[in-house]
């Protein structure tokens, strides 16, 4: 069986490759959004013209990522998102929050410091993780039934 991984949220570390080259040996097809910051957010501008008001560049850059996050989300099986340490990511909790109403199995990842911030988002959980290395330990137990060694 092979699982299907959304994995989402923070864009400015390597948890993401961490994950994939922790799962590599076990049947995950993992998807993600784009994760190039200047690409993600241009998008919109760099296909459909130019916008003079930022409210509005970043409003097609915002609604063309969202055709791409709402597909990898509906697909996914299991969904992960990551919180990092250095910005507020509002799009993380909001995909959370979306992959909860679709009723995604949710792993959320975040640092000890975060945990009442993010405390009704760890509540729609179904593991809650800090590291990418105990999200590859869900997966593989997920997909096994083993134990970490």
């Amino acid at each position: 069986m092979t699982l299907k991984v959304y994995l989402s949220g923070e864009i400015h570390t390597d948890w993401r490759d961490q994950i994939i080259s922790g799962a590599k040996d076990l049947d995950v097809q993992f998807d993600s959004a784009v994760t190039d910051h200047a690409s993600s957010d241009d998008c919109g501008v760099r296909i459909m013209g130019d916008e003079p008001d930022k409210f509005w560049h970043d409003n097609k850059g915002a609604k063309l990522n969202a055709i791409r996050t709402r597909k990898g989300l509906a697909d996914a099986d299991v969904v992960v998102v990551r919180f990092g340490e250095k910005y507020k990511q509002w799009n993380a909790a909001f995909d959370a929050g979306y992959a909860a109403a679709l009723g995604k199995s949710l792993i959320i990842m975040h640092g000890a410091d975060h945990q009442h911030a993010l405390k009704e988002v760890d509540a729609a959980a179904l593991a809650v993780t800090e590291t990418p290395q105990q999200v590859v330990e869900v997966l593989q137990y997920v997909l096994t039934g083993a134990l970490p060694k």
